[in-house]
């Protein structure tokens, strides 16, 4: 599971870090606590159907995956299983075609018992994790909402200490291939599911831990602006 996470880079940082360009995301703030239903920066890339033109660009999106022909639910759809991405049909269209990256510092799992969980902060070697992930777009109003989902896995080492599932990071050899605005056949998508599982257990590899201030735990108080949500405690 990923419920909660922090991406502390500017816009200028990460579009040289996933080498876009246009349609930046100018409005964005570095958090330090983004939940569910907030609205988060992605990396996707596009196709233009009269030149053919593709552009990679970051873009902003609502963390809570609501398609068009979905009703409204009382419960965020912020997580998809890779077991299911490729066949479940609130998911598997946008896995065929709307695929993107949510940039990352790390993220958060809790330990304990309601009323004291020990919140843990996961990250990575780099500065930013890449975690695979789809959208969808809608019309809300006069505009077009996009909204994401983070893609989980089994977690691996130290994510698998602090809770069974972690998102599915990719290195940047990959990002070429899962960002390629091109519709997966079913054998594709099979392919691309083998693709992030092999990727990701490298990553995996990678991920620490450690303790940080419980004041993390409250999204209603907690200051996601905060830079020391993320230091380790003494």
């Amino acid at each position: 599971m990923c419920g909660r996470f922090a991406n502390d880079a500017k816009v200028d940082e990460m579009i040289q870090e996933f080498v876009a360009q246009g349609n930046d995301y100018r409005d964005w703030r570095p958090q330090y606590s983004l939940a569910p239903t907030q609205t988060v920066p992605i990396v996707r890339e596009r196709k233009n159907s009269d030149t053919g033109e593709i552009t990679r660009s970051i873009d902003p999106a609502v963390w809570n995956f609501h398609p068009s022909f979905m009703k409204d639910a009382k419960r965020p759809q912020f997580n998809t299983r890779i077991e299911t991405v490729a066949t479940n049909g609130l998911w598997k269209g946008a896995f065929a075609s709307s695929r993107c990256l949510v940039p990352m510092r790390g993220y958060y799992e809790w330990t304990g018992e309601p009323g004291h969980k020990q919140a843990f902060f996961l990250h990575g070697e780099q500065p930013l994790l890449a975690a695979a992930g789809i959208y969808t777009a809608r019309k809300v109003g006069d505009d077009w909402e996009v909204s994401t989902s983070i893609i989980t896995r089994e977690a691996r080492d130290a994510s698998g200490e602090v809770h069974d599932r972690m998102p599915v990071f990719l290195e940047r050899d990959v990002w070429d291939d899962y960002l390629a605005p091109v519709k997966l056949d079913d054998t594709a998508k099979d392919e691309m599911v083998a693709l992030l599982s092999a990727e990701s257990e490298k990553v995996a590899a990678s991920i620490s831990s450690y303790e940080v201030d419980r004041k993390v735990n409250n999204t209603r108080t907690v200051n996601p602006e905060d830079p020391s949500l993320i230091e380790p405690l003494d």
